[in-house]
């Protein structure tokens, strides 16, 4: 099948965190993580792991969009966490350790690299040609920073960057930036101040998780690259942590590119929502994708932002997805419904690659 040949680009996973919060390491695999997870509070807070590197190069995942998050003391949006923050110094300090963590993971194996400019990334996805041998492929890391209050001020963004730092979402839930999930608002005086420096960076603009008044001021604030990692149709989950239509249309005409997340509860309302494992499809995710399809009028503004290991695992995740290995059957779902290869090479990866290769220095 053509489709062996493709890459993912998985434009969200919470790897630093899960490994300074949870101890689950990205180099080891995804099963010797749950094995060693067994009858924990991990396994039964976090549910089964999703992620490892393993599992990354046996899925073809060639780049990840890998976050600093930094989890808000108060947040009306929960997420347990050992380590959180209620001042800027603190979110700081949090989001250091976490970047520290992606520099030891490049220094420390050679089938993981860091992305910051495009020669870095063309290296990684040179790794993937058919005359690579596998032990040879690399995945890619790009750092998106999730909720930008470890940004002490806005000027103090350029650390960030000459650190790697190439993509930051505002807000999470509220940040001293921007209104976000389940925290309603615009952009804060610090916000604008922050696009600005950003801006001069020609730094990635990430709006999930931006409140709604928020995302569209951003929208005409910032003239970048602007992406949703991770963030579905209101469609499929009606909540201010998605996109209604008209976000998607806006983020459409601004060339945006839209992370679809597989988790059952982002793809179901409520009251729809799949009780078992088993009565989720897999054609699900193939579905919301087709629905950003439609509104943009081609498949050119669409990828893959799973969010695995961020609060959820594989039994909320639907039949046929166990680890990030699994993404690839993603494409015959799509072939299904009429997409061409090409189409598909943009969906599961060629989408975001244009954007880093307009951002990337």
């Amino acid at each position: 099948m053509a489709h062996i040949t493709h890459i993912i680009v998985d434009a969200h996973q919470d790897l630093a965190w899960n490994m300074r919060d949870l101890a689950r390491d990205f180099r080891l695999s995804a099963h010797a993580k749950r094995k060693a997870e067994s009858g924990t509070p991990a396994a039964r807070h976090n549910g089964l792991c999703m992620t490892g590197l393993p599992e990354s190069l046996l899925g073809r995942v060639a780049v990840i969009f890998a976050t600093i998050f930094a989890n808000p003391q108060g947040s009306a949006y929960k997420l347990p966490s050992r380590h959180m923050y209620s001042t800027p110094a603190e979110a700081h300090k949090i989001g250091m350790s976490q970047l520290d963590y992606y520099y030891e993971l490049a220094d420390s194996h050679p089938n993981i690299a860091l992305i910051r400019d495009q020669g870095e990334l063309e290296r990684v996805l040179a790794t993937w040609r058919p005359d690579v041998p596998f032990e040879q492929h690399q995945v890619g890391l790009v750092v998106l920073m999730e909720g930008a209050d470890p940004i002490r001020e806005p000027k103090a963004f350029e650390e960030w960057y000459e650190r790697g730092v190439r993509i930051v979402g505002l807000a999470w839930s509220q940040t001293r930036y921007s209104g976000g999930t389940a925290a309603p608002g615009g952009l804060t005086k610090l916000g604008r101040e922050l696009l600005e420096v950003m801006a001069s960076f020609r730094a990635v603009l990430d709006v999930s998780h931006m409140a709604e008044r928020a995302f569209f001021e951003a929208l005409d604030a910032y003239d970048g690259q602007i992406i949703a990692s991770h963030s579905n149709p209101r469609r499929f989950c009606d909540s201010d942590r998605h996109l209604s239509d008209l976000m998607i249309r806006r983020l459409v005409e601004r060339g945006g590119v839209i992370g679809v997340v597989p988790y059952n509860a982002f793809m179901w309302q409520p009251e729809q929502k799949p009780l078992r494992k088993a009565d989720a499809p897999l054609s699900r995710v193939a579905e919301v994708i087709d629905y950003i399809c439609q509104i943009a009028g081609s498949a050119r503004h669409v990828g893959i932002g799973t969010d695995f290991d961020g609060g959820f695992g594989a039994d909320d995740t639907p039949d046929g997805l166990d680890t990030v290995a699994d993404l690839l059957s993603l494409a015959p779902l799509l072939a299904a419904r009429g997409y061409s290869e090409a189409d598909i090479a943009a969906i599961l990866s060629g989408n975001f690659l244009g954007v880093l290769r307009a951002a990337l220095p």
